[in-house]
């Protein structure tokens, strides 16, 4: 399981957010996404403990705590949703009525 870390400064580097977060253990991976068009940070960030006691530690110090200016959002993370298609039969008039 990974770790959700929002509202992150857009200066932010993953080895300054791996350094934070090796305060309370090992980190696995660090992921910080990005904008597809601009290529700027997206101000969010996920990072992977070595174990649940970690993730918790980290979580438990750092949600709320202030970092880089910013008040840090911090939380186990969700797993990504398949987004799927978008709506099945929309847009293709296949519920029309017959004359």
């Amino acid at each position: 399981m990974s770790v959700y870390v929002g509202n992150l400064s857009y200066e932010v580097t993953e080895d300054s957010l791996n350094a934070v977060f090796a305060e309370y253990g090992s980190v696995k991976r660090v992921q910080l996404p990005t904008d597809r068009e601009t290529g700027r940070l997206r101000g969010f960030g996920f990072v992977e403990m070595g174990t649940d006691a970690e993730e918790t530690a980290a979580i438990d110090a750092l949600d709320g705590a202030e970092w880089m200016g910013r008040d840090l959002k911090v939380n186990k993370a969700k797993p990504k949703e398949d987004r799927g298609s978008f709506g099945g039969n929309r847009g293709n008039n296949s519920g029309r009525s017959r004359y």
